[in-house]
């Protein structure tokens, strides 16, 4: 009937605006715990989330959890639905220390590579994954990474995306445009901070299926 009907009235193409986009960025179902929202060991956490931590979403057959979209192309923040419906920007923690865009490949390899203490705890090792993360950036950028750092953040740092625009530190979050660039590697959704990486994958999907095809055809057009 849509091609039928198009074919006799034609359409009028409108552009999707910031909140557009953010609906059809890719979505998983994450609880929020009393140190925020924890995916693939980063944290995302802001004081808005102080009245639903260890509470249960109000969607039905979800187990509680809570919907998420998130920019594969950069896992710096998050966006959350919260009860008033609309979708809320979560930073990561140490969003501040590193100032470009990363994808989750990136992470998994500071990950592998950084050496761990025994005495760390888990917040340690997250602040410290981050700093080892920002060295990266850092020897990339002044041309002092090897072959293998530059060909890792070469890859994160070529997918064309909208632009993005965060909230000033301490301003809150906002529910403009997702951010630059990266890869959100769609592992199934869990509030552990251990197993995360194990997990199936059912609970993760696209915002929509011809949704998400508007924002590749986005990247697309960006380009020009």
């Amino acid at each position: 009937m849509w091609a039928a009907l198009v074919a006799v009235a034609g359409h009028v193409p409108v552009p999707l605006t910031g909140r557009d986009y953010l609906e059809l960025l890719p979505v998983r179902w994450q609880a929020i715990t009393p140190a925020g929202i924890t995916i693939h060991h980063r944290t995302y956490d802001h004081d808005l989330l102080a009245p639903y931590r260890g509470q249960a979403s109000p969607v039905a057959g979800r187990g509680g959890k809570w919907e998420i979209h998130y920019n594969p192309h950069d896992v710096r923040q998050i966006w959350i639905r919260l009860t008033d419906g609309e979708l809320t920007e979560i930073p990561w923690i140490h969003r501040d220390h590193v100032h470009q865009p990363f994808n989750d490949h990136t992470w998994q390899h500071i990950r592998t590579h950084a050496q761990r203490s025994n005495h760390d705890d888990s917040q340690q090792r997250e602040a410290g994954l981050a700093d080892a993360l920002d060295q990266l950036m850092r020897r990339v950028h002044s041309g002092h990474a090897t072959k293998t750092e530059q060909a890792l953040l070469a890859r994160a740092t070529t997918l064309p995306v909208p632009a993005a625009r965060h909230p000033h530190h301490g301003t809150g979050p906002t529910t403009d445009a997702p951010a630059q660039h990266d890869e959100f590697a769609q592992h199934g959704e869990d509030d552990s901070i251990d197993d995360l990486d194990d997990l199936p994958e059912d609970d993760t999907h696209t915002g929509a299926a011809t949704g998400f095809g508007l924002y590749d055809a986005y990247e697309e057009a960006d380009k020009w």
